[in-house]
């Protein structure tokens, strides 16, 4: 696996590669979500490239920049030994060089929840995806859905520039008791870590509400209720919302997500399933 630090790099490696191209984008602290997507890019592809990049401009003022888990040398041999071709790994300094004050903001899908939360989270998304799709030039590139509403922006963005790559979304990995894989699972106690199987558990039982004919808000009432007796201190948001614009919806309707982010500790955990 070639490992390459700079966009030049990049750009002489990419001219090399033949065939087919799948981008796997990740911020690092791999897991086996991040191994899955790999997976399934060489399915879909002849050469796996996947970046590391941990992204200033997603984070905001007060958030865990700083302590964000970096494993470099861990996560490119885990990348080698998956079959990646290429790991581009560049500084902040070559993704935002000098007088860089260029960024990409992509509408209504963004406004709420995670946009709402974290105020210009998903500019400093979509302008760093769109940086790397258009240096990679890949035929296809993967995402977890976990971050659902981040996968939303980032196809909406895509369709509105014409950026000519397929964008995939892949299944939520799950640890043995159903708590989503993340990162940022490493920043809780044992006993935090066992209070947050409360979240997917939320959301199931929820999903199994809805779907017996409970009404939503009940349904949603419930899920909050639950995760603040199990410890949670902060929820950001519970919701039934439509699966292709992420509005909020009262009733049982087409295809449909039910979304959440709430606290526990220290730590923010995001997660989502299909209803």
């Amino acid at each position: 696996m070639q490992i390459l630090r700079t966009s030049e790099e990049l750009a002489r490696a990419r001219g090399e590669l033949r065939g087919s191209v799948a981008l796997v984008p990740t911020m690092g602290a791999l897991h086996e979500g991040h191994m899955s997507l790999v997976a399934e890019a060489r399915k879909r592809a002849g050469n796996v490239v996947a970046s590391l990049f941990v992204n200033p401009a997603q984070f905001g003022q007060g958030e865990d920049f700083g302590r964000y888990p970096r494993r470099g040398e861990q996560d490119a041999q885990m990348l080698a030994d998956a079959g990646c071709d290429c790991l581009w790994a560049p500084s902040v300094d070559d993704i935002y060089p000098d007088g860089f004050s260029t960024t990409v903001s992509v509408a209504a899908v963004s406004r709420r929840w995670e946009g709402a939360a974290r105020p210009g989270h998903f500019d400093g998304v979509a302008t760093v995806v769109a940086k790397l799709l258009l240096s990679v030039r890949p035929d296809v590139a993967l995402f977890g859905e976990k971050d659902f509403q981040q996968l939303a922006v980032i196809r909406r963005m895509v369709g509105d520039l014409n950026i000519p790559v397929e964008i995939v979304g892949a299944p939520t990995v799950r640890e043995d008791d159903g708590l989503a894989m993340s990162s940022r699972n490493a920043y809780l106690s044992p006993d935090e870590r066992e209070r947050a199987v409360a979240l997917p558990r939320a959301l199931t039982a929820a999903r199994g509400a809805i779907l017996g004919g409970t009404a939503v808000e009940d349904a949603l009432a419930d899920a909050r209720s639950e995760l603040a007796s199990a410890g949670f201190s902060r929820l950001d948001y519970f919701a039934l919302v439509d699966a292709a614009t992420l509005e909020p919806i009262d009733r049982p309707d087409g295809d449909m997500r039910l979304i959440a982010a709430a606290v526990i500790g220290t730590t923010r955990l995001i997660d989502n399933i299909a209803v």
